[in-house]
């Protein structure tokens, strides 16, 4: 094998932990996830179907007994009826979803928005309102009285299946809302898709007594700093393998000066790289490999689930809310994450090549992070009330004596540190 060809899937890895790549989204996926785009595709469907049907009564079917049987002024009747009432019914639907939107951005966090808005049964619900009132009005305009009447049987039954189907949808969307806005299921979600994103990798890649402890060093060559040029927004994914496979080729190392979740505005650094000119082809590569957009994901940032949870348990223990209850079911989800993450060692910051050289120096979240983004906002608000300090000293217990033992000691001194800032029952034992 050449050198060339070290590189390739599955030789590029961390040396501790999952790599991390973020997951390959397909053409199909990216087309089908803005919000419009069911709706609108449910509606034009709609639209080729109220042309196509009256062909299709006039031309082939003709008189069908056990379809609609009435005249042209009932059937102008029933479509003009069923236009206006699903325009209303749309507009109720709409109306519906803003409110439950904004309960959830007051009572919640306005990052849980993206959630609402992805949701296929409200997008189907307004495709196919949308749709029948459009259906309804393509068919009007075929019907016709006088001396030559015609009545679109089929075209009428399907514009009524269509409010009934609209129906059992209302009753679906209703039964969703309501569920999805209950405050045990929306810590449940976020908590569940964040443990997700931490217990990623094989217990091979977790596997810290194979690890190879790493070694290296800047050096005395030329270093260049990576910015952003023209683009801003948060940091949604970093491309590892991109980025050691250029370093490779260019026989250089990229520091990293950003992880995901971070903010970087317009020519601000997101990198250096030890071993490079400013015009050679790895800056671009590492650029590149830096995807930017305008609101944090969970798939390589497991602290944005932390954030939002704690972002709920600061809302409940706002004096205008002053639900400590709540915030205690916050603490038991995130005693759940703090679990999961105190059992495995932190990731190392060292991506290799093939060969085992490094050639990416990463800043991979910790322990030791999460813990403190998980209690220390929580414990300051929640100091004063009688639920809060008992439930973080029963999650320290439990998460010391199960930990790792360097986690283990990080514990110890969050439950030190609470307890100096704070004293109260924070202090008590």
């Amino acid at each position: 094998m050449s050198s060339e060809d070290a590189v390739g899937p599955g030789s590029v890895r961390r040396t501790l932990g999952p790599l991390g790549d973020p997951e390959t989204v397909g053409w199909w996926e990216r087309v089908w996830r803005p919000f419009w785009v069911l709706p609108s595709t449910i509606t034009a469907g709609a639209v080729l179907l109220g042309l196509l049907l009256p062909w299709v009564d006039d031309h082939v079917l003709g008189n069908v007994a056990f379809l609609f049987n009435g005249n042209a002024d009932s059937a102008r009747s029933l479509l003009g009826t069923i236009a206006s009432a699903m325009i209303s019914v749309t507009g109720l639907v709409f109306s519906i979803t803003m409110v439950v939107m904004q309960l959830a951005s007051s009572q919640f966090t306005p990052r849980l928005l993206g959630t609402f808005l992805g949701s296929r049964i409200t997008q189907v619900t307004l495709g196919v309102f949308t749709s029948s009132f459009v259906f309804a009005f393509m068919v009007l305009r075929d019907v016709r009285g006088g001396s030559a009447p015609f009545v679109p049987q089929l075209s009428v039954t399907v514009a009524f299946g269509l409010v009934l189907t609209s129906v059992a949808l209302f009753f679906a969307f209703i039964h969703h809302i309501t569920v999805s806005i209950q405050v045990d299921r929306v810590i449940d979600r976020i908590a569940e898709n964040t443990v997700a994103a931490l217990e990623r990798g094989s217990e091979q890649e977790w596997d810290d007594t194979s690890a190879v402890p790493p070694s290296w060093a800047p050096g005395d060559g030329p270093t260049v700093v990576v910015t952003t040029r023209e683009r801003h927004g948060i940091v949604q994914r970093v491309h590892y393998t991109a980025m050691v496979r250029g370093a490779r080729e260019a026989g250089a190392v990229v520091e990293l000066l950003a992880r995901p979740g971070d903010v970087r505005h317009r020519g601000q650094e997101v990198a250096r790289v030890h071993g490079a000119q400013a015009d050679d082809e790895i800056v671009h590569e590492v650029r590149a490999a830096f995807g930017l957009g305008r609101e944090r994901t969970l798939q390589q940032d497991p602290e944005f689930g932390v954030r939002q949870l704690v972002d709920i348990a600061e809302r409940a223990l706002s004096p205008g809310i002053n639900d400590p209850t709540t915030a205690v079911q916050v603490l038991d989800e995130l005693h759940r994450i703090l679990r999961v993450a105190a059992v495995r060692p932190d990731r190392s910051e060292y991506v290799v090549d093939g060969e085992g050289a490094v050639r990416v120096v990463d800043r991979p979240t910790t322990f030791a992070r999460m813990l403190d983004l998980a209690l220390d906002e929580v414990a300051y608000y929640g100091k004063d009330t009688l639920q809060v300090p008992v439930r973080i000293e029963a999650l320290l217990d439990d998460v010391e004596g199960m930990a790792r033992t360097e986690h283990a000691v990080t514990v110890g001194q969050k439950r030190a540190d609470l307890r100096s800032r704070h004293g109260g029952r924070h202090a008590e034992t």
